[in-house]
């Protein structure tokens, strides 16, 4: 069966996504801070593209930006990068 990417659903994401950047953003492992930094400000550009692709009516690019936006994001609380603990926003253990 194939599924409608709507804005519905988009704006669902990129509240997910921005509540997980702003979690992100306080919580960088400063040992590591350069790293974490760089796989944020990926999460950051991935993000903004998912606006630009909304502005353009291209739903399905956009969705597919907020994926690898929130995919920087998980990777980084994974190792770490980003100490955080919500198994809501994150995919860690709480």
């Amino acid at each position: 069966m194939l599924k409608t990417i709507t804005t519905e659903k988009l704006e669902k994401y990129f509240s997910i996504t921005k509540q997980a950047l702003e979690k992100a953003k306080v919580a960088f492992d400063q040992e590591r801070l350069e790293q974490a930094e760089d796989f944020f400000d990926m999460a950051q550009r991935y993000f903004k593209d998912a606006h630009y692709f909304v502005e353009k009516e291209d739903l399905v690019t956009a969705f597919a930006a907020l994926n690898y936006a929130h995919g920087w994001l998980d990777a980084g609380a994974r190792i770490k990068l980003f100490k955080v603990n919500d198994s809501r926003l994150f995919t860690v253990d709480n």
